[in-house]
């Protein structure tokens, strides 16, 4: 008499980072909203210069970029005795751009990261297209042969030889299970540094490809 074994197959696996977003922030405060408006239009106008100078979408070292519209307000603060203060102008833009040279990446955070007005919001990493489908179909066939593997060790464990498939899917389709696994999943690590912080902060994280299926097999 033949039985039907269901089991779980994970599998991950490591690379390392090829791209780098990197998000920034350019904003000032003071009593008078043109004087605001004016030094945070100049920064942001010459972060995008720069940008505009690195960037090669073919080459880099910027592949690609993008600058959010300037933002300017008023806000009243109030006094720790309760008595409204007079109005604060504020003024805010962020801009972003994807690196893949990260030596160029930190050499310019340092030099912009210590000017008056930039606050370094962090980075993102993560991989090219083409490498980030090459791991992701590699990790689902690991984790496809995980599944095989202890469908058979479960099998010989009962004194039968071989598996046949009868079902694969991703976890929780194939309707039997309580607590699915996650999906497949891109996780990404993220380093950050503030304005005036270290750089070497931005050391470039390993990405993590992981990935869970479901399988069923009969064995007899």
């Amino acid at each position: 008499m033949g039985i039907t074994i269901t089991v779980s197959g994970e599998a991950e696996r490591k690379h390392a980072a090829e791209r780098a977003v990197l998000h920034l922030s350019v904003g000032f405060e003071g009593p008078e909203r043109d004087d605001v408006l004016e030094q945070s239009a100049r920064l942001h106008s010459e972060l995008s210069a720069q940008l505009g100078y690195l960037h090669s979408p073919g080459t880099g070292p910027v592949l690609e970029w993008a600058g959010e519209q300037l933002r300017v307000w008023g806000q009243r603060p109030w006094s720790q005795t309760g008595e409204q203060l007079p109005v604060v102008h504020h003024s805010a833009a962020s801009l972003s751009a994807t690196f893949n040279d990260f030596v160029a990446l930190s050499r310019w955070v340092g030099e912009i990261a210590l000017l008056d007005g930039v606050t370094v919001n962090g980075v993102d990493w993560s991989l090219s297209d083409a490498t980030r489908h090459e791991v992701e179909s590699a990790v689902q066939r690991d984790a496809v042969a995980a599944a095989v593997k202890k469908a058979e060790i479960y099998a010989a464990s009962l004194g039968f030889t071989g598996v046949i498939p009868e079902a694969i899917s991703d976890p929780g389709l194939l309707g039997d299970d309580e607590h699915p696994l996650a999906k497949m999943a891109m996780r990404t690590s993220m380093g950050a540094a503030d304005a005036g912080g270290d750089v070497t902060t931005l050391k470039p994280e390993e990405i993590r490809v992981s990935a869970a299926v479901h399988a069923r097999f009969s064995a007899g």
